[in-house]
């Protein structure tokens, strides 16, 4: 696992999240890695920035990774007390 920028905390996820990872038989720890490592997905690049910035100033870090023709949002809480996998529609 590449270097973890910050802590997870409770992870939990939207049964939506959860059936959509199914049906591509991807799982959910695929994308926290990608998330709490600096990989964001499909953000533009001003909102990686956001992220970067927000990891030392204690703010939420949103991720956002296209299955399919849906997007998947991994959303951690800026004190880390919890991270959330849903679906956009679910946001």
């Amino acid at each position: 696992m590449s270097k973890r920028l910050f802590s997870l905390g409770q992870v939990v996820s939207t049964p939506g999240a959860l059936e959509l990872l199914d049906k591509h038989n991807m799982s959910p720890m695929q994308f926290l890695v990608r998330h709490v490592s600096g990989d964001y997905g499909d953000l533009c690049d001003e909102d990686k920035e956001a992220n970067n910035e927000a990891i030392w100033n204690e703010e939420r870090v949103l991720s956002s990774y296209m299955i399919g023709n849906e997007k998947v949002y991994v959303i951690t809480e800026a004190d880390r007390s919890s991270t959330t996998i849903l679906l956009s529609n679910e946001y």
